[in-house]
């Protein structure tokens, strides 16, 4: 997923990954939350789920 989203923004991403406890992983842009497993029924995002994250952040950095 980290490949993704860094393939999406190239130089502009930034990724920071802090170890969680009990499965927990959360994706957040810019202080958003745009992902969370448990919120998600405790399920990996698969590759369309992957793709809408994808567009998060290619619209976030098309913005002024």
């Amino acid at each position: 997923m980290a490949t993704e989203l860094f393939a999406e923004g190239g130089k502009d991403v930034a990724i920071k990954i802090t170890p969680g406890v009990g499965g927990v992983l959360q994706v957040f842009l810019d202080g958003e939350k745009i992902y969370d497993k448990k919120e998600e029924g405790g399920k990996f995002p698969d590759l369309p789920r992957v793709k809408q994250m994808r567009a998060v952040v290619r619209d976030r950095l098309a913005a002024p």
